[in-house]
């Protein structure tokens, strides 16, 4: 039996939780402290001086998916090497692996959200949880970081027991087979926000 099709809806709200975690594990711009992030990857593609300038130039109509694309992609490769490190590694279920068929449908719907003509929070009103209300629509992925505000989001998405292991944090038990749900949890293992380093939560899909 093939599985049911995701809801457009259950892929958006997925996307947004991918965006938030690129966005907030950003480095940020090293000369602004308000806007300095976690640093679980080296760059500062989502920032005023950072990557809106280079991808302005580049793409004057699409620079804020093109900003987006690009700090998910960076997430999505920080995520691969931790995977890479750890044992049996095809095994893991992470935000950034959710399973060949679900990446590729995000993949798909992403590719649809930017050429509908739509900024990414007109299309994604998620993103707007970690975002004033005064910016406009075109620098509304530029705010300023906020901690409490990314801890907060976590917390929105409940609580889940987990094992700390060289790669990350597992996850007990065995991964939800609802995307929706699946992600959730994979969220709220991001708490406590305390680890340097990216900490990885994951699901095995042999679990012991």
């Amino acid at each position: 039996m093939r599985p049911s099709p995701i809801q457009t809806s259950v892929l958006d709200t997925i996307l947004t939780r991918q965006i938030v975690i690129a966005w907030a594990g950003e480095r940020g711009d090293r000369e602004e402290p308000d806007c300095q992030r976690l640093g679980w990857w080296k760059t500062d593609l989502v920032s005023e001086f950072g990557g809106r300038d280079l991808f302005a130039e580049l793409l004057p109509q699409t620079w804020a998916w093109a900003m987006v694309q690009a700090v998910r992609e960076a997430a999505r490769r920080i995520d691969a090497r931790r995977r890479a490190q750890g044992h049996d590694p095809d095994q893991m279920i992470t935000m950034f692996s959710l399973g060949f068929e679900l990446d590729e449908r995000l993949d798909e719907r992403l590719r649809d959200l930017k050429g509908s003509g739509r900024t990414p929070t007109e299309a994604l009103p998620g993103l707007r949880a970690l975002l004033p209300a005064d910016w406009s629509e075109d620098e509304a992925l530029l705010a300023e970081w906020r901690p409490q505000d990314f801890t907060d989001w976590i917390v929105e998405h409940g609580s889940i027991e987990h094992v700390n292991e060289p790669a990350g944090r597992r996850l007990r038990g065995a991964p939800p087979e609802d995307p929706g749900l699946l992600t959730a949890r994979l969220v709220a293992a991001l708490a406590p926000v305390a680890s340097p380093d990216y900490p990885m939560p994951h699901y095995r899909r042999t679990t012991g």
